[in-house]
């Protein structure tokens, strides 16, 4: 398959990466952990510094507009998958099959509960990191990426992280709230820290997606 340009397949290829981070992460959300004895938090937090990166190089380079249709595509396949869990669901096991009904119920029938808040948080808090992610931008232009970077995430995983906990395990009677607003805080702070850390990440992709990129203008000058 032949792509018109460069930029095209480097779209396709952080896409893909961004819808299948999203989806992994509401597959395996249903495993709770303790993160240094401090806080507890869903396995699919691991994957969010993915999404940190992938947004701000999306933004970076496709703009507002780039942002918002993956974003509007990832809601749909999520809620693809969402569907496909409850038809799973509602379909008895054979006697001999490797996977009871109460097993596979355990494990995907919470990541429901955690694709719903997904849907919600996700839609809401990647809109609002853009908005905030151009409003930085008008103002330092093309400097200044970790400012851009960071005070957009620092907006939005707010909003994601308190929204997507709190449908995910409070309304199913998982957490009580004392419990959520321990567990979020210390998730927030958690991203936080994780976002600075990749700062020299966002850095180097940036680099090496313009120079890629890059290559196509000089092919057309010559």
């Amino acid at each position: 398959m032949n792509f018109k340009s460069r930029k095209d397949l480097v779209f396709l290829v952080l896409a893909g990466f961004f819808i299948t981070n999203a989806i992994v992460a509401e597959l395996i959300g249903g495993k709770l952990v303790q993160f240094f004895g401090l806080f507890t938090q869903s396995i699919g937090i691991i994957l969010w510094p993915i999404v940190f990166i992938l947004t701000d190089l999306i933004n970076e380079h496709f703009g507002k507009d780039g942002v918002r249709k993956l974003t509007y595509i990832t809601v749909g396949l999520i809620s693809f998958t969402f569907i496909i869990l409850a038809i799973a669901l509602n379909m008895d096991a054979t006697s001999f099959s490797p996977v009871s009904n109460m097993a596979f119920k355990t494990v995907f029938g919470q990541s429901q509960w955690i694709i719903v808040g997904s849907v919600v948080a996700f839609f809401i808090s990647q809109l609002v990191d853009v908005y905030i992610f151009w409003l930085f931008k008008k103002v330092t232009g093309d400097k200044h990426i970790w400012l851009r970077s960071t005070g957009s995430t620092m907006v939005s995983q707010l909003i994601d992280t308190f929204v997507v906990q709190f449908i995910a395990f409070v309304l199913p009677g998982k957490w009580a709230f004392d419990e959520f607003l321990h567990n979020a805080s210390w998730g927030y702070a958690f991203k936080l820290l994780v976002a600075f850390g990749l700062i020299p990440l966002i850095y180097l992709g940036h680099f090496f997606i313009g120079k890629y990129i890059k290559r196509d203008t000089l092919v057309a000058e010559q």
